[in-house]
């Protein structure tokens, strides 16, 4: 008995944070219900009517935020006033998006549509949370209409399988998907740079091995659960944009790089730019402690 005890009790440890996200997630459907009930809500949920329920639920995700990880967000001036197409690196939950979303919406009163996986919209008793919050498939369609109507779009490229198989040295895990970059030609819209500092040493997954990377691209679903929660510094950046170019074509897109005069494509841009925040803003290899001494240490100037 008290061996069984103390191996629920460390399971328990190293799966409680997430655990809590899951169920905080629930419990904001649930309130997005009551609310939608009491107010009689029927209007699409990107109308502005959702917005006092959004704010009380970007006013509770910042709180969390800046209690567990003393989250910060710097580079809001880097954002265009109208459409663009963010994209990030992909931490083992994307929790510190949810932090970023919450700061955005609190600061500039801002609706930033967030493009998630399939397996998402697969998930019972939370398809109202994920209409509100702005989560959408990531159709080419959805997403040009998204920019065309003045939205920003997030993205991460590498998706599930950098969640999964990234690590502590923070490799980007895009493969070919370069979807994202042609919706920006196809909207004429800059694409804009984005990553939060230390997000491997707070939430993690288990090593790869071989028969799970199988498993995950025969299936394309999350094999392995997260873990941890560690409560150490996030931080995340907002980069320079990337203009969008009138001069790269559908066809130059393919390429890594445009033959006459080798100038970059956007995707190998795009791809530099991410890179660029990592090697700036994060000790590669990741390390725990000095994570957690950017929290409680001494504070950044």
């Amino acid at each position: 008995v008290v061996i069984f005890t103390l191996m629920i009790s460390a399971i328990l440890v190293f799966f409680i944070v997430p655990l809590t996200i899951l169920f905080f997630i629930y419990l904001a459907n649930i309130f997005l219900l009551i609310y939608q009930r009491n107010s009689e809500v029927r209007a699409d949920p990107f109308s502005d009517v959702w917005d006092n329920a959004r704010k009380a639920l970007a006013s509770f995700w910042d709180m969390c935020a800046r209690i567990w990880h003393g989250y910060e967000l710097h580079g809001v001036e880097n954002l265009p006033e109208g459409a663009g197409i963010l994209v990030y690196y992909h931490g083992a939950i994307p929790i510190d998006h949810l932090c970023f979303l919450s700061r955005l919406f609190l600061w500039k009163k801002r609706l930033c549509l967030s493009v998630a996986d399939n397996f998402v919209f697969h998930l019972p008793g939370i398809k109202l949370l994920l209409a509100v919050s702005g989560i959408m498939p990531g159709s080419r369609e959805e997403c040009l209409s998204a920019l065309r109507k003045g939205h920003l779009v997030s993205i991460s490229p590498g998706g599930v399988r950098e969640a999964l198989f990234s690590d502590e040295s923070y490799q980007l895990m895009w493969g070919n998907r370069k979807g994202f970059a042609q919706v920006a030609i196809d909207a004429k819209v800059p694409i804009i740079p984005m990553y939060t500092q230390n997000v491997r040493e707070a939430y993690k997954m288990f090593k790869e091995t071989r028969f799970l990377r199988q498993l995950y691209e025969s299936t394309r679903l999350p094999c392995t659960p997260p873990y941890g929660g560690i409560p150490v510094k996030f931080r995340t950046y907002i980069g320079d944009p990337i203009p969008y170019d009138p001069n790269i074509t559908a066809e130059e897109l393919v390429e890594k790089q445009i033959c006459k005069g080798q100038q970059r494509s956007l995707l190998f841009q795009t791809k530099t730019a991410v890179q660029a925040l990592i090697d700036k803003h994060q000790r590669i290899p990741g390390s725990i402690w000095k994570a957690l001494l950017d929290r409680f240490g001494t504070k950044k100037k």
